[in-house]
């Protein structure tokens, strides 16, 4: 079993320090073997903005799988928005924007959906799809695959503009190499789900979660959190924690299991009625 920490949409420079600080300690507790960082690191893409979510990232006690939202890309400044957009991010960040991390257990691939070309959204290229393919391929059905972006491929609350663009072609594109979990942030929102809805007849089904904002004070009327995910090969456990100003601290909500059923995703509650209906 691995644990995965999912954190999201930090925004550095719209932050509250306190609520970073104990992120920072829960996350030491809990000692993740991986951290998924699912974009918007920064409010503004300022060179101080990312230079102190680069402070963040490095007291983190696990390596780190990041990925840029639309918040890292300079909004104001048209020159560097359009000829440089990535610069400041590859110099404090990464030098490449779409990371992986592969283990006896898991594969995590990072894929870049931020764009200059719009304010809000995000969009996805076949050059992207491939890359993501062939890591899947080489490392085998046996570990987990987990893919993270910033903008969501599938919420059932969200609107289709909110999706990430070229939806429909990346999940056609990965069918025979179908990621286990999506992972994604942007709407500030915590949600869980699955790709079966779109699915084609046959196609494997992804796990969808979606994490609220980890330290922004932009909570959108939800409070601060992140997920942790405990990942085995045909079960994953996906627990929020939420911030609680009263403690000081990120605590802990009841777990969600999700199993493997054939190519489909389940709940623990729907696979236990699902066996009863057949006993």
């Amino acid at each position: 079993m691995r644990k995965l920490a999912h954190l999201s949409d930090l925004h550095f420079g719209r932050v509250d320090m306190t609520v970073v600080d104990a992120l920072r300690n829960c996350l030491e507790a809990i000692a993740p073997e991986v951290i998924a960082v699912s974009g918007d690191l920064t409010q503004r893409a300022t060179a101080h903005q990312f230079a102190a979510a680069r402070r963040f990232l490095d007291s983190l006690p696990a390596p780190a799988v990041v990925v840029p939202g639309n918040h890292d890309i300079p909004l104001h400044n048209v020159f560097a928005r359009f000829l440089t957009p990535l610069a400041r991010y590859r110099r404090f960040v990464a030098s490449e924007a779409e990371a992986a991390f592969v283990d006896d257990e898991i594969v995590v691939v990072g894929v870049n959906t931020a764009r200059s070309n719009v304010f809000k959204g995000g969009r996805i290229n076949v050059e992207q799809v491939l890359r993501a393919r062939r890591i899947f391929h080489e490392v085998g059905r046996e570990r987990l695959r987990v893919l993270v972006t910033h903008h969501p491929f599938q919420l059932a609350s969200m609107q289709r503009r909110d999706r990430v663009g070229r939806a429909d072609m990346a999940l056609a594109q990965l069918r025979e190499c179908m990621p286990d979990i999506l992972l994604a942030g942007h709407m500030h929102a915590h949600e869980i789900g699955t790709t079966a809805r779109r699915n084609e007849s046959g196609r494997p089904s992804a796990l969808v979660v979606q994490a609220g904002t980890a330290t922004s004070t932009r909570g959108r009327g939800e409070r601060n959190s992140f997920n942790l995910l405990y990942l085995e090969r045909h079960a994953v456990r996906v627990c929020r924690y939420d911030w609680k100003p009263e403690e000081a601290a990120f605590t802990p909500a009841a777990p969600r299991r999700y199993v493997r059923r054939g190519i489909e995703w389940v709940s623990d509650d729907e696979a236990t009625i699902d066996a009863q209906i057949r006993d």
